[in-house]
């Protein structure tokens, strides 16, 4: 397997048995690679919160909140599929953005002007300091690609990680389908 090395855009999937609780099983979302360090968020990983339970000025329903990372858990991060209806947004990938105005996405969501299906909102982040991510890739604890659009939002997060590996097919289709604890095999 070729190591490709990420950039902001680029999606990490943890390998099998990694070892670490925080990142097992998990899809990263690359926000930010800089050479001061690395900002993503986990994709995959579910709370039983919703936006409404964190702000009160939400009225849009049920919005699930993600894990981003085991880093900074009181702050709030959202990526989306909305491009330009959100001023400030940072464009990671074709269709794909992050961040951008919050007063903006409030109203949007408020007066269902933006489907839910179309932004994913995480408390906390995952980062890496200075070569810190680098390493771990060349220690062959990730594996980095690229991902589209319609996979990471349609995708149920239960499901992503395997999703992805199966559809890169050959060797990383066999990675998807390793068991969780192979003692229970």
């Amino acid at each position: 397997m070729s190591k490709s090395k990420p950039k902001s855009g680029s999606i990490l999937i943890a390998k099998p048995f990694l070892g670490d609780p925080n990142f097992e099983r998990t899809v990263v979302l690359i926000c930010e690679y800089q050479e001061h360090g690395t900002f993503g968020l986990v994709l995959n990983q579910t709370t039983h919160l919703h936006l409404s339970d964190v702000l009160d000025d939400i009225y849009a329903g049920d919005i699930p909140l993600f894990i981003g990372g085991p880093v900074e858990q009181n702050t709030l991060h959202f990526v989306h599929r909305m491009g330009a209806l959100i001023p400030g947004s940072i464009q990671l990938q074709e269709g794909l953005y992050w961040g951008g105005d919050f007063d903006v996405v409030k109203s949007l969501l408020n007066t269902g002007q933006l489907p839910v299906q179309n932004i994913r909102f995480f408390l906390g982040y995952s980062g890496w300091s200075p070569g810190q991510l680098d390493a771990e890739i060349e220690r062959d604890t990730w594996i980095v690609t690229e991902c589209n659009t319609t996979v990471l939002f349609d995708t149920q997060p239960g499901d992503l990680w395997r999703t992805i590996l199966r559809d890169m097919g050959g060797e990383y289709r066999v990675i998807a389908n390793y068991p969780i604890d192979p003692r229970l095999n």
